[in-house]
């Protein structure tokens, strides 16, 4: 049968959640994943015999626990594995930091640095959270139009103002949080440059942008907005890697009858007097559909599989404009052993092992680091995050062997340096971390076996990632909530009738946190049970 109630294009984790639900509401799906294995960016690989890798995203907390909940993820091996401590800090000068679950235990870590500081961070925790409880239900919601006439947007508009002013002097707070660099941020609550730049590392994530840069103060609480397990901020390991996260969502899709499809590239959207009907894979395989859903991202779906001659030239030249910078690279390494820091010693696991390990000590390396990338270069001392994930989960490494992640900035696309990126320069990059990770855990190079690099290039080719952007677009204050992806097209829906997005270009942006498929879908449900007017 190849024809279905919706299709989906791709396999990543929103388009599974969003298949998920349309299954379940009665609507026969098919999920098309153009590479051989389901996950998108959230996927477990083996690069190397015998290890699990987690080859591009590789920590879990945002994943919503209505998602969790409704579609039995336990049940198809979810198992989200805590991390305490969820972080480890060494600094050049041999001083080191954790935060720690239990907050005492933090601040205890804090003083080490600055009472001010251990005396202010609870406070600083407590704001946080109020923040949250404000932006929290609005992930779960399409963001109102406020330029519509239409009544029913101009209610949700109205409400949404009623909410915030609901916050009373809080709402200063927000606006604040959405619109300062997180350095300028975190300069308001703490005095220590280590405290900061341990934070600052959560704001720039992901992002083409340094600490410095405004609006990244919002990316700092989009990380920690999630929880794990109850516990709100805190990340997690999952059992198995992150590919357990979409192979259960598959797997969930399947036992209610859904359809996946792996090496299922789709070359187009089939488009007929404005309507979407269905789609033609790149082998020529033709599929039909009442509705098509894309978790691609913006740039591919729309001027890739749609074409602009299917567009609103207003509409096409918005989404060029779609910023999706990135400097990210992935570095999957094999260990034979942990790496043994100076400020920690010990080669057997410890504390120091289990969390997130921050390699950024000040604001003004990190801002370097960012001023390479923004002239071509990668960074000469890039911004460090390393995971080490078979340190709390043993199915992922062979027995006496260690697998690591690391997350590296910046590196740009498009360099300038008279290289491109290939095998030989993805190497001389890793070698540069590598030397400067031996500087705070000698004789690291030696532990390492073997490694994998996915440059911003690779991001791009391999996992359909324009410019290489996990976020499917820039999470800066003018491509968020109403204005994600385009202003007056954050309803998920699109110009072309029956065409949806519900991927990470929508409200409310990246990580693996699946509400853009949890809203799509109640969307298109509610269009299908009652037909619109489009727009």
């Amino acid at each position: 049968m190849n024809s279905f109630d919706a299709i989906i294009i791709g396999g990543g984790h929103n388009g599974l959640v969003a298949a998920n639900y349309l299954q379940r509401a009665g609507h026969s799906t098919l999920v098309l994943e153009r590479r051989s294995v389901v996950g998108g960016a959230c996927v477990t690989e083996e690069v190397f015999p015998g290890y699990k890798v987690s080859t591009t995203s590789y920590v879990c907390s945002l994943l919503r626990p209505e998602i969790i909940r409704d579609l039995e993820l336990r049940r198809y091996g979810y198992e989200i594995l805590e991390r305490n401590p969820s972080s480890f800090s060494p600094f050049p000068d041999g001083r080191y930091m954790f935060f720690w679950k239990d907050l005492k235990k933090t601040c205890e870590e804090i003083a080490k640095f600055s009472a001010k500081d251990a005396a202010a961070y609870p406070e600083f925790e407590r704001k946080i959270t109020e923040l949250a409880s404000f932006v929290q239900p609005l992930l779960m919601s399409v963001p109102p139009d406020p330029t519509s006439l239409n009544p029913s947007e101009m209610v949700r508009s109205l409400l949404l103002l009623l909410k915030v002013r609901g916050l009373g002097k809080g709402i200063y707070e927000q606006m604040r949080m959405f619109s300062m660099s997180v350095a300028d941020y975190l300069a308001l609550w703490f005095e220590s440059e280590a405290l900061r730049a341990r934070m600052a590392t959560d704001g720039v994530i992901g992002a083409w942008a340094g600490p410095y840069s405004p609006g990244t103060a919002y990316v700092l609480f989009h990380h920690v907005m999630g929880e794990t397990e109850g516990a709100q901020g805190v990340w997690g390991y999952v059992r198995g890697g992150m590919g357990t996260v979409t192979q259960a969502l598959s797997l969930s899709l399947q036992a209610k009858g859904g359809k996946v499809l792996t090496n299922a590239e789709v070359d187009h959207v089939v488009i007929k007097n404005g309507t979407a009907t269905g789609v033609v894979l790149a082998d020529g395989r033709e599929f039909s559909a009442k509705r098509v859903l894309s978790n691609a991202d913006p740039i591919r779906t729309f001027l890739g599989m749609v074409g602009e001659k299917n567009l609103p030239a207003e509409f096409a030249d918005g989404v060029r404009s779609i910023r999706m910078r990135s400097g990210v690279v992935k570095i999957n390494v094999a260990l034979n052993g942990l790496p043994n820091f100076s400020a920690l010693p010990g080669e057997k696991l410890g504390p120091q092992h289990r969390g997130t390990i921050h390699i950024a000590p000040d604001m003004d390396y990190m801002e370097r680091a960012f001023d390479d990338a923004k002239h071509g270069r990668p960074s000469e001392r890039p911004v460090i995050e390393m995971t080490i994930p078979s340190s709390v989960d043993d199915t992922l490494a062979p027995t006496g062997k260690h697998l690591m992640s690391m997350f590296v900035q910046y590196a740009p696309l498009e360099r300038k340096d008279g290289k491109e990126w290939n095998e030989q320069t993805n190497a001389e990059f890793a070698e540069r971390v590598f030397s400067i990770v031996e500087e705070y855990a000698p004789g690291f190079r030696s532990r390492v076996d073997a490694f994998h690099v996915l440059s911003p290039k690779d991001l791009e080719r391999d996992y359909a990632l324009t410019g290489g952007n996990i976020f499917h677009g820039e999470m800066t204050l003018d491509q968020l909530f109403f204005m994600r992806p385009l202003p007056k097209y954050a309803s998920f829906r699109t110009p072309v009738r029956n065409l949806y997005m519900c991927g990470a270009g929508c409200h409310p942006g990246g990580g693996v946190m699946g509400a853009p498929g949890y809203i799509s879908a109640k969307i298109v449900d509610k269009d299908a049970r009652s037909p619109r007017n489009w727009f």
